[in-house]
């Protein structure tokens, strides 16, 4: 599941417009429009507003494959 799908999914799952999302979260409707169709350059601090309305958040995680 890619972010983009976990975010309409909570989204829905609570409810929640996009509107009211952004409400919620401090964010701008565009930002959540932006982040539920996959843009790939998002700043991280909105990215982690809107989740943490679903208890996440985004963080870096070390990648052994490197």
């Amino acid at each position: 599941m890619t972010l983009s799908e976990y975010i309409k999914q909570k989204r829905k799952i609570n409810g929640l417009s996009q509107v009211e999302l952004a409400a919620r979260a401090g964010v701008g409707l565009r930002f959540v429009r932006d982040l539920e169709q996959g843009k790939q350059t998002l700043r991280m601090d909105k990215v982690n507003d809107v989740l943490a309305l679903f208890g996440d958040c985004l963080a870096p995680v070390k990648n052994d494959s490197v």
